[in-house]
């Protein structure tokens, strides 16, 4: 008993060493601070920090910095920057690269200008010091990101602004330090800027030339093992995080580059995304928070007056830089007060680069003990600030953006219902993953998949056998956040009982499998269709997916005459606004220009950021004139229109024909509009 008793005493002397014990430690914080101080109020992120200082070196000394510990904070941190690349809207980056570029301008040089006098007037550090610690004001965190991304605002143009001022300032400050470094050590030569240049371009077009032509490969040929895709992006994040490192770069900025390199492969609805998320959000991610509290030493500012002053001065320089330039970029670009309030959330914390910077110099003698214990405090400060900030402007981009928000569905909010009918299992993973791209995610209603079976004496023992193989489809769905359900009805025929499970389940939206090839020219439009047709009113989406969908490069649309007119209009532009967002693709939009207009309109009045290409086409007797445009990875999609309506006319009833005829080996869809 004694033994026993012995070796818990041994397990629990402080700090902890076994591996086992911190783990848990850890998923118990995880689990119980945001918990806890989310009743009074306190942003999660704040509780994960605050605990890290209590268990920390400088707190109860119940952990210490260790392998264990840094090589989850280390992963976490990769996480983060990973994620933020990842979900990173780039048809919005790309409409507000200018304004990128603008904001990492302002929130480089802003708090360098501020910071610089004050280093090195007021505090008396030397040049080299005064540079390196004011270009630390510069750099920011994005550790708030996970209250965008939870909050559901991360798609807002202030969040791309950001990110992408983000990567710019913490490159440009993190090659500062390399050149202050060269110089310090005499080391600033012309062979340190050719090797400098040399690995940033090899290292440039590695990540962004060959990596995605691997990951698209990869994803096509293991497109059913779902679990190995997560794997291989995690290699492609800690393998280009190592590259960074190699080509003289902080790893922190290898993850982001990993992640806009796989951004176009990886839709944000998609399971891979919903994994990746889940995995990061729920451990690494916090992990990383608990030690950054881990360093901050509160009694550093008890040990003298220089430490106080120092870590104070520091800290509000570093404030105000980041809202000086939220400020100047709000005024610029006419933004919102609460886009202003989400810029500085931000931006304004202080973590890892700034970490990097400051240890780097430490090491290297060109910065002195008060320097970095007041570097720790700001870290804290502008944690607990950026937190606040950034989840009160987002709460504040919300309601505004509530307040404002355009209809975009006809059917009224949380009541999009998608009917998905299935002839075999042919291609269905394809269809069920465009529909989760486009389904309303706060839309209560699930996917539902519809089997329709033959009313025979073995009617009971097929909806079974149907239930049973639909079930797998089923679980990806279910991976990707997005509930369905499998729908069984009896019925002499087919169109016939798609058409009454749509009335009873009161779909909008009805997506169809691609039409089989026997006697494909006679039937595509043929009696099942037709019946279709006539006996729904609701938005038909007939599809047909060669590849997978992330391997598209470009959405041809082709939309006839006065379709603005119809009243599903909204419904089928919404979707394919909201492919092209999820699979970060442009359109070419070809149409006339009172259509274009239309679209362009609806783009304006919902804040949908559309990458249009427009290309002015009425020459419906020679359709084919546009098959000199189309190329072999384009998704086209053809808007249609039932016989009758107001866009109908009679050669629209051949167009999907000669889809068929002139583009079989690419992927289609017809619509038509309710």
């Amino acid at each position: 008993m004694d033994v026993i008793f012995n070796q818990l005493i041994e397990e629990f002397q402080l700090p902890l060493h076994s591996p086992i014990l911190i783990f848990s430690l850890i998923l118990f914080i995880i689990l119980l601070a945001p918990v806890v101080l989310h009743r009074i109020r306190i942003p999660g992120i704040i509780g994960l920090i605050i605990s890290g200082i209590i268990i920390g070196p400088a707190g109860l000394n119940i952990l210490e910095k260790s392998l264990f510990v840094d090589v989850f904070s280390t992963i976490g941190l990769l996480y983060i920057m990973f994620i933020a690349g990842l979900e990173l809207d780039l048809n919005e980056f790309k409409a507000t690269r200018n304004k990128s570029v603008m904001f990492g301008v302002l929130t480089f040089t802003i708090p360098i200008t501020i910071g610089f006098p004050v280093c090195y007037y007021l505090l008396g550090f030397n040049f080299n010091a005064s540079l390196l610690t004011s270009s630390m004001f510069a750099t920011h965190t994005l550790v708030t990101y996970p209250i965008v991304s939870r909050l559901g605002v991360s798609k807002n143009a202030a969040v791309a602004i950001t990110v992408g001022g983000t990567i710019l300032t913490d490159t440009a400050v993190l090659i500062m330090l390399a050149v202050i470094l060269g110089s310090h050590d005499g080391g600033l030569t012309q062979e340190f800027w050719i090797r400098l240049g040399i690995s940033l371009v090899l290292f440039s077009a590695f990540m962004f030339y060959v990596i995605p032509r691997i990951a698209q490969w990869f994803f096509s040929k293991l497109g059913s093992e779902r679990h190995s895709h997560y794997i291989f992006v995690l290699s492609v994040v800690f393998f280009a995080a190592f590259l960074a490192e190699i080509a003289g770069l902080e790893s922190i900025i290898g993850a982001f580059v990993a992640g806009l390199a796989l951004n176009k492969l990886i839709p944000h609805s998609s399971a891979l995304m919903n994994r990746i998320e889940f995995i990061g959000n729920s451990l690494f991610i916090p992990f990383f928070l608990i030690s950054v509290g881990m360093i901050v030493d509160v009694s550093v500012i008890l040990s003298g007056p220089m430490a106080l002053i120092i870590a104070g001065s520091l800290t509000i320089v570093a404030i105000f830089g980041k809202w000086a330039a939220a400020f100047f970029t709000q005024k610029i670009f006419n933004f919102s007060k609460g886009q202003r309030r989400l810029i500085f959330g931000l931006s304004s914390s202080h973590a890892a680069a700034t970490l990097a910077v400051i240890l780097v110099g430490y090491n290297a003698g060109i910065l002195d003990a008060n320097i970095l214990n007041g570097t720790v405090v700001l870290i804290l400060v502008t944690c607990i600030i950026a937190s606040f900030a950034t989840e009160s402007a987002a709460k504040m981009i919300i309601k505004n953006e509530d307040e404002d928000e355009e209809i975009l569905l006809p059917t009224g909010p949380n009541k999009e219902h998608i009917l998905i009918p299935i002839a075999n299992l042919i291609n269905i993973d394809k269809i069920l993953d465009f529909a989760v791209l486009i389904k309303d995610k706060k839309s209560l209603n699930p996917l539902s998949i519809l089997t329709v079976v033959p009313n025979t004496d073995e009617a009971e023992k097929t909806i079974i056998k149907a239930k049973q193989g639909l079930e797998r489809f089923i679980n990806e769905t279910s991976a990707s956040d997005t509930h369905a359900t499998v729908k069984a009805t009896i019925d002499h025929n087919a169109a016939s009982g798609i058409s009454r499970t749509a009335k009873e389940v009161m779909a909008d939206i009805i997506l169809l499998g691609w039409p089989h090839k026997t006697g494909f020219l006679d039937k595509l439009i043929g009696d099942k269709m037709e019946s279709i047709l006539e006996n729904t009113e609701k938005t038909l989406f007939i599809c047909n997916f060669e590849i997978p969908l992330t391997n598209h490069k470009r959405i041809f649309l082709i939309v006839p005459p006065n379709a603005e007119l119809e009243e599903g209009f909204v419904t089928w532009l919404n979707k394919i606004a909201k492919l092209s967002v999820e699979l970060s693709i442009p359109i070419n939009l070809n149409c006339n220009d009172e259509t274009r207009k239309s679209i362009e309109k609806f783009a304006k009045d919902n804040r949908v950021s559309l990458a249009l290409n427009f290309n002015h086409f009425v020459e419906w007797v020679d359709f084919l004139i546009l098959s000199r445009q189309i190329s072999d990875n384009d998704l086209i999609i053809m808007v249609s229109a039932r016989r009758g309506h107001i866009s109908h006319f009679g050669l629209l009833d051949k167009v999907p024909v000669k889809l068929e005829q002139y583009f079989p080996d690419l992927s289609k869809i017809v619509i038509y509009p309710q």
